[in-house]
């Protein structure tokens, strides 16, 4: 039997799961943090049973009373240790959550699935929605290619974001480009729309023609890039946890700001954002120790991110959809010839989305 000794009252209390405590429906709480008993404490522990016979612990709480019953298996997964400690194990957003790669990783072949499969076997798009959330991206075979089919699919794992460039945004020359990617200019790595707050967590890009010279794309690990900037400039990782950084976009219609550092933690120090524009930094205001500080910091991440070992480089075929994580991964794109034929459509996405339909498909597949 799994021990309660280590269990704080007010927490063990607060995940009661009998049905006075949660709605049976839904397992939403039924009641406050404040209407718990000021001197709450455990009163009695007995061997139980849940309804479907499962082995649990009977908890009698004092003063009032209360019974609750929790099954020794969410017992063991959730009890704290002796210390009081347990591992954290967080959102699955983290560094700790991901299989961070460089190029080599993909020797033997890209992480991706045939469009007709991923449409018709959960097995297929479960697998696909799963290296999303691993690996930072996925390449779909064989989209249909015609317009605004980036859109389907989309909503065949979540939500479109939209933007002010429309539910999508078509990657092609255009005479008057009020964004750099909207030409045959080469794009260094970089994540979109830093300037947002929320960034858009997922992008898509689905090819329809690509008959330029030249225009290949490329994604780097921004995380794996982070780690290795920990590693090897410690003092420099630092800095581009704590220094917010002014990103900014302006056009006729749009003014969007957002101060985010270059990378992002959480709580617990782990790297789960990443925030990489150099396009779209605007100017800092800082002492000029500060300054001087960070632009040494931000250049040696710079040089890091373009190191040829961590880029993977690959070339868009009409009918390739690819998706990937935009707090995460950084794109890239050499140039081309603004005189040939490339044309992709881009719409953005939510990673929660993702998520959400891929645990369901794991819960539905069990």
């Amino acid at each position: 039997m799994v021990p309660l000794a280590s269990a704080p009252p007010l927490w063990l209390r607060d995940n009661c799961p009998c049905a006075d405590c949660r709605d049976p429906r839904n397992g939403q709480k039924l009641f406050q943090i404040t209407e718990l008993p000021g001197a709450l404490a455990v009163g009695a522990v007995h061997d139980a049973r849940t309804s479907d016979g499962a082995p649990a612990r009977e908890v009698v709480w004092a003063p009032d009373g209360h019974r609750s019953v929790y099954p020794e298996t969410w017992l063991g997964a959730h009890l704290p240790d002796a210390a009081g400690s347990p591992a954290f194990l967080g959102d699955g957003r983290t560094e700790d959550d991901k299989e961070l790669w460089a190029a080599r990783r993909f020797d033997s072949g890209l992480p991706e699935a045939d469009w007709e499969a991923y449409g018709t076997d959960p097995d297929v798009r479960a697998d696909a929605l799963a290296s999303v959330l691993r690996l930072g991206f996925v390449l779909l075979r064989g989209v249909p290619v015609r317009d605004r089919q980036v859109l389907d699919v989309a909503r065949t794992f979540g939500y479109v974001r939209e933007t002010n460039y429309g539910e999508l945004f078509e990657v092609r020359v255009e005479a008057d480009p009020n964004n750099l990617a909207f030409t045959g200019a080469r794009i260094t790595p970089h994540t979109d729309n830093p300037y947002r707050d929320p960034v858009p967590t997922l992008q898509l890009l689905h090819c329809l023609v690509n008959a330029a010279q030249g225009g290949d794309s490329g994604l780097v690990d921004g995380f794996h890039a982070a780690a290795l900037l920990r590693a090897e400039d410690p003092e420099s990782y630092e800095i581009l946890t704590r220094v917010p950084v002014p990103f900014a976009f302006a056009d006729d219609r749009t003014e969007l700001r957002a101060h985010r550092p270059l990378i992002g933690t959480d709580p617990e120090g782990r790297v789960r954002e990443i925030r990489f524009n150099n396009r779209s930094i605007g100017t800092l205001r800082l002492p000029a120790d500060r300054l001087d500080a960070f632009y040494s910091a931000y250049r040696r991440f710079g040089e890091l991110l373009l190191r040829p070992e961590l880029r993977l480089d690959f070339r868009l075929a009409p009918g390739d959809c690819l998706v990937f994580d935009n707090t995460r991964l950084l794109h890239a794109r050499t140039a081309f010839e603004e005189s040939g034929a490339r044309h992709l459509q881009g719409a953005y996405a939510d990673i929660d989305g993702l998520a959400s339909t891929l645990a369901v498909l794991r819960r539905e597949a069990k």
